[in-house]
């Protein structure tokens, strides 16, 4: 069930109705009927993989009392061990055998070994990555007595499976989201505004700028062999908008639909293309994963604690698991590498943390250097989105090397008028919006400026929509 779709236009307010008008004031009930229609949403996707969730749900949660309740470490540890070895496990299997079958079998045959190794026919369960980190970070927090083990199995399951957040995240955490679930939930007017406002325009994003972006970047890359330099920039350029678009529209419709609920997700964007440095943009790019990898991966690994030569190995580690994280393909190892080949200078300088408060803070129009500095990290993420877009690394080398062509800076043919328009459109309003916590916080302009703008955003969608690609790049990973 896509939020794009007839399906979920038509499922979301039946749930809200039962939860407000049925169940309002009744915390538990309105718990119970989140776990149903986050199980029934799941089903939607493929029943089959419906056991799947339930096991991992109920595996951690009994890890979860099981490691609290040990008298010893070691005792506590075996229970972790297992939590987790059985979740990587289930991933593992799902999303990598066969490329770690593929690779063993082309590395042999390098050797001059000629294998013949069993692939597998295997449908990746949605939203598995997603929702076995939300399992593992629970547990590991229960391990390291950050939080107590969850004795309702209600609450816990609604924490993993709660239908907003289930297929593409963002990957909460036990310490913000259980106490939420756990408490009465007033409606609050505001609050359920402004998630409209977060839910119209994630929409504007997804099937306006994404779903525009993609019949385009989809003909380049298939047909880069025969484009012009100016035509391959013009597709890295419109595909870094593309997966923008699609991944932050679809945490948008996420954090607005459950604002609807009364329930608030982990921030996931936060204007990440006006970043100054690659530092910034991790900081603002897919931050509940970001931050993931830092508080269970980076830090335990020693972080930033000791020398030079650890940090680095910390640094590229973070990044290539976060590019293996994305796909089972040498091209999104790649590009998590090549983010840390980015991030290095900044590292090895000390200026990894210089960019901390928004660009142009007090001031309407950033300064030159500002410019420039956004100009040239936008560049880079561009330059990496192709290996991150293309379907082998030759495809992203070849790319690349046609891209630095005679023709670069030639105009593109045909120009994408409408969508370059569009996108226009997306950036002066969230530059004007970037200090707030989505691009359509506007509760303070006038009443009637608000809802001109909303026509104006809801005309486009009508109007210009392409609902003919309706697939959240996300779903893959």
């Amino acid at each position: 069930m896509l939020f794009n779709s007839i399906s979920f236009l038509l499922f979301l307010p039946v749930v809200f109705i039962l939860y407000w008008f049925f169940f309002n004031k009744k915390y538990k009930y309105q718990n119970i009927l989140l776990l149903v229609a986050s199980l029934y949403f799941y089903a939607c996707w493929d029943w089959r993989f419906l056991l799947l969730l339930m096991f991992s749900i109920a595996l951690d949660f009994f890890s979860g009392i099981q490691i609290e309740r040990s008298k010893t470490k070691h005792a506590a540890k075996f229970w972790l061990v297992l939590s987790i070895g059985i979740n990587l496990g289930f991933l593992g299997f799902f999303k990598y055998y066969n490329f770690f079958a593929e690779s063993f079998s082309e590395l042999l045959q390098g050797f001059g070994f000629q294998v013949n190794v069993m692939l597998l026919h295997i449908v990746l369960p949605i939203g598995i990555s997603f929702y076995t980190f939300h399992g593992l970070s629970y547990i590991i927090d229960i391990y390291k007595k950050r939080i107590s083990a969850e004795r309702n199995p209600i609450d816990y399951a609604v924490f993993v499976s709660y239908f907003p957040l289930l297929v593409a995240g963002p990957i909460e955490r036990a310490t913000h989201l259980l106490p939420q679930i756990q408490k009465e939930r007033v409606f609050n007017y505001e609050q359920a505004v402004d998630g409209m406002r977060q839910i119209l325009w994630g929409f504007f994003k997804k099937i306006v700028i994404a779903d525009n972006c993609a019949p385009i970047v989809n003909e380049i890359f298939t047909h880069y062999q025969t484009e012009s330099s100016s035509n391959l920039a013009i597709g890295a350029v419109l595909f870094a908008f593309q997966i923008y678009g699609d991944f932050s529209g679809y945490s948008d419709i996420a954090l607005g639909v459950s604002r609807l609920f009364g329930i608030e997700l982990l921030k996931n964007f936060a204007f990440p293309y006006f970043s100054r440095d690659i530092a910034e943009f991790w900081r603002r790019w897919h931050i509940s994963l970001s931050t993931w990898f830092r508080d269970y991966l980076y830090i335990p690994l020693g972080g930033s604690k000791g020398g030079m030569l650890m940090k680095i190995r910390n640094t590229f580690i973070i990044f290539l698991v976060s590019g293996f994280w994305h796909g089972a393909n040498w091209t999104f190892v790649i590009w998590g590498g090549l983010n840390a080949v980015y991030f290095l200078p900044l590292l090895v300088f000390g200026k990894n943390r210089e960019n901390l408060e928004v660009v142009a803070m007090n001031r309407l129009v950033p300064s030159f250097r500002e410019i420039f500095q956004i100009l040239i990290t936008f560049s880079l993420v561009c330059l990496a989105w192709i290996f991150f877009r293309a379907e082998s690394v030759l495809q992203a080398i070849l790319y690349i090397k046609r891209l630095f062509g005679k023709t670069l800076l030639s105009l593109p043919d045909p120009m994408p008028y409408k969508v370059l328009a569009f996108v226009a459109v997306m950036m002066i309003i969230e530059w004007l919006n970037r200090r707030k916590f989505h691009g359509l916080e506007i509760r303070e302009y006038n009443p009637w400026l608000r809802r001109g703008l909303y026509l104006i955003i809801i005309f486009i969608i009508l109007r210009y929509a392409n609902f003919g690609s309706n697939e959240f790049i996300y779903f893959q990973f």
